[in-house]
């Protein structure tokens, strides 16, 4: 995914309310932006931090300006890089990904159709199908968090709705669907887990999940000023 428009490089003053951020741009101006993530950003919001902003095109939107990226180093020490912060962005790098064939596990699917209603009360992200099997429920989750070197975690705080997601998935796989779920790491990683010493309660529901059949997957981006791309697969830690 190449940005539309270059984005803007900015110091970041402070973030607050989830989803507004204070940024310096080089030449001294102070804006107020857009922050598209409810985590808590871990290890992400450090005052004074290298930031990348998007401006948007839309004469609308009270906020002019997005937070895209961050470069940031692991909370336990490590080489400082990229970090994409913004967690639309997945969603569009798998479909992005889906149509050019470019991510194998779901390669033999034909058709693509987002956000279809399943379960209770929830949307699937994508729903897989092709003739002559089952249907895929795929559930994509944004991944940033890095406190160990080269390890990607999730979440970065309680995930309740994402545990339900889990719940959902296990069920698709009893009623004989395919189910599968793929962190998206807007970073550079060479392996994932779960974070259960963050949410034990989504811990729970994910092993669960596993054991019920879900496929897990887990993508590295390569993340620069220009582009997001989905570029690795990297091992799940069992």
């Amino acid at each position: 995914m190449i940005f539309q428009e270059p984005l803007i490089e900015a110091r970041l003053i402070q973030r607050y309310k989830r989803f507004l951020a204070d940024v310096e741009f080089a030449d001294g101006t102070l804006e107020t932006v857009h922050v598209a993530n409810p985590g808590t950003m871990l290890g992400l919001a450090a005052p004074g931090s290298r930031v990348l902003v998007s401006r948007s095109t839309n004469p609308r939107r009270k906020l002019g300006y997005s937070w895209e990226v961050v470069e940031a180093s692991p909370i336990g020490g490590g080489a400082a890089q990229w970090v994409g912060v913004n967690t639309a962005r997945p969603n569009m790098l798998v479909a992005e990904a889906l149509k050019a064939g470019a991510l194998a596990p779901f390669s033999m699917y034909e058709r693509v159709r987002p956000e279809v209603k399943y379960g209770v009360k929830s949307r699937v992200d994508f729903l897989l199908e092709h003739d002559g099997g089952p249907s895929c429920y795929l559930e994509i989750k944004n991944c940033h968090l890095m406190r160990n070197d080269g390890l990607a975690e999730f979440p970065d705080c309680t995930a309740a709705r994402s545990a339900r997601h889990m719940e959902e998935l296990a069920q698709m796989t009893r009623e004989g669907f395919c189910a599968a779920l793929v962190f998206v790491i807007q970073m550079q990683a060479d392996r994932f887990d779960v974070a259960a010493d963050i949410d034990p309660t989504y811990a729970r529901a994910y092993r669960a999940a596993r054991e019920a059949g879900v496929a897990v997957h887990a993508y590295a981006c390569r993340v620069t000023p220009d582009e997001i791309v989905i570029a690795d697969e990297v091992p799940v830690v069992d």
